[in-house]
């Protein structure tokens, strides 16, 4: 740095360099010396931030999706002439259904898994599938729940109120021949409409957060980690509904219209495993992977290359 003397010093002291002193003639540090002592002091804050800051928590071990038992309207259509779908509830059997499919969830998420496996319910508000969850509850021990959260939209597509037997069956041929993803009923939803409400949709400019959203939201803060705990070992139970459970799969994977209209509705009582993989991913392919040898992206949407 170049300064002058203060006018009261001796001539021969007028004018002089001082380059490690300031103005007041302090010392200082040569210009490489104080850029390493800041990128020092970044790189000791960066340090300190990252130890405070908290770890994320840990991500469920599995989800387990669960379709409701057998339903009165699953042995007699004609329950939905004299009841709402949502009050529909399940016969003796599909209780069984339930209380089975609790059992074989048991010893899924018990097999060496150690002694801090808990599980978390998202239910559907409808009457089968709040009976299916009670019926779920019977294969754990109330130390073993680590909540329940009721969760309308994983509710049933609707069909419209008080269907006519005969208006449905028509209905469903020209669903049929329109095409099982884009048909809407009459006063109903379309499967479309379903994969709205399960991922996010906008409506009137305003953001309306869909299920998996909120799912995943829940997964990234810990909301199933009971108070004080950490583990590993939980597992997520949606309770839901056949289509539903068909439109949640398709928007998870990333599947096309054409591989959705591909598909069945599990059994009643019926359940699938989405297990974590290397690296707790639901996928043990690499990100990139994902992104470019996705069985939906990329080339196979072509036909002109050879």
């Amino acid at each position: 740095m170049l300064s002058f003397a203060s006018p009261s010093l001796p001539s021969s002291s007028c004018a002089r360099f001082r380059c490690c002193e300031d103005t007041l003639g302090r010392r200082r540090s040569p210009p490489a010396v104080v850029a390493a002592a800041e990128e020092d002091a970044k790189l000791a804050s960066s340090s300190a931030s990252a130890a405070a800051a908290p770890s994320p928590p840990p991500r469920p071990r599995r989800i387990v999706l669960v379709r409701h038992g057998q339903s009165e309207g699953n042995v007699d259509e004609s329950a939905y002439t004299r009841v709402p779908d949502p009050r529909i509830g399940l016969t003796a059997k599909g209780w069984l259904d339930a209380e089975e499919c609790g059992r074989r969830i048991r010893r899924l998420v018990d097999d060496g898994a150690g002694e801090d496996w808990k599980v978390y319910f998202y239910v559907s508000p409808y009457r089968r599938t709040l009976e299916t969850l009670r019926g779920l509850g019977r294969a754990f021990e109330p130390e073993r729940i680590a909540g329940v959260r009721e969760e309308p939209r994983l509710r049933e597509q609707d069909f419209g109120n008080f269907q006519d037997r005969e208006r449905m069956r028509v209905e469903k041929e020209v669903r049929r021949r329109y095409g099982r993803f884009f048909y809407r009923f009459p006063n109903g939803e379309s499967a479309a409409d379903v994969y709205d409400r399960i991922t996010a949709s906008y409506l009137c400019s305003v953001t309306a957060t869909g299920f998996r959203e909120t799912l995943k939201a829940d997964i990234d803060i810990g909301r199933f980690q009971p108070p004080g705990e950490r583990t590993p070992n939980m597992n997520i139970v949606i309770v839901s509904h056949g289509l539903t459970l068909r439109v949640f799969l398709m928007r998870w994977y990333k599947w096309s219209v054409e591989q959705f209209e591909g598909l069945s509705n599990f059994d009643n009582g019926g359940a699938l495993v989405m297990q974590t993989g290397n690296g707790g991913r639901q996928k043990t392919a690499k990100i990139g992977d994902l992104n470019y040898n996705f069985m939906t992206n990329g080339q196979s949407f072509f036909t002109h290359f050879g």
